[in-house]
């Protein structure tokens, strides 16, 4: 007599066609898990400048940015604002547990979200082992460029400052051609960098001239660069 044999669970046709799904928090997922988080789940796309969470409002879920870059910033109580971090695909935008926004997060460029309800995110965390583990690399991830980021604002100089920056962004963003260049559109304008780096916008314009006129980059229009050695670039960023 034959046995019926129950078909293997196959990835859902939504998170096949995901551009991120083989990086991030989903590459540990196997197809059950999948299937269950791409139950709940749904794509959002926000324009540039609008507000994707709000500092100290109740957190109802998690988002995965499956494109675009997230600023995240605190607001103080007389409403001064400081951009403390950018977020790129596949980042897990919210911090887990917390039952409050520490921060307040706003699309720097266009964006998609793979929005994640809060108890089905939570719920497998707690069942998978693989996905715990990758959480906790990045939260160590964060935590080690966040001290990183504390030298880059506490000892370095503007263009080292500057530099940095350029670096973050061309890790997360850019690709080389068959040059070697690295051609990439900065997600965040002048006024932001200084924001972030802790200068004005008149230093930054300065050190990216600096950087042009050593051959490090070339810049493209207002927000285009074209970085030619990266490795040179590394070295200047201290």
């Amino acid at each position: 007599m034959d046995t019926l044999v129950k078909p293997e669970p196959t990835v859902p046709m939504a998170c096949r066609s995901c551009r991120v799904r083989h990086g991030g928090m989903c590459e540990v997922l196997g197809p059950v898990e999948l299937a269950r988080l791409a139950a709940c789940s749904r794509r959002t796309r926000h324009g540039s400048g609008e507000a994707l969470a709000v500092e100290s409002d109740a957190v109802h879920g998690y988002a995965n940015v499956t494109r675009g870059t997230v600023k995240l910033s605190r607001v103080l109580r007389d409403g001064r604002q400081q951009l403390v971090g950018l977020q790129f695909a596949p980042d897990l935008m919210g911090r887990l547990f917390s039952s409050e926004s520490p921060l307040s997060a706003e699309a720097a460029t266009e964006v998609e979200l793979c929005r994640i309800p809060r108890d089905v995110l939570e719920g497998l965390v707690a069942d998978s082992e693989g996905l715990k583990q990758r959480l906790l690399e990045q939260a160590l991830q964060d935590l080690d460029e966040a001290r990183e980021w504390m030298v880059t604002l506490g000892r370095k100089s503007a263009v080292e400052r500057v530099a940095s920056v350029l670096l973050l962004i061309a890790t997360r963003m850019g690709g080389r051609d068959a040059h070697g260049n690295i051609t990439l559109d900065l997600p965040i304008g002048r006024a932001d960098m200084a924001d972030f780096l802790g200068l004005t916008i008149e230093t930054v314009s300065r050190q990216m001239s600096r950087l042009r006129r050593e051959g490090v980059i070339s810049v493209q229009g207002h927000r285009c660069v074209v970085i030619h050695d990266i490795e040179a670039l590394g070295a200047r960023s201290g």
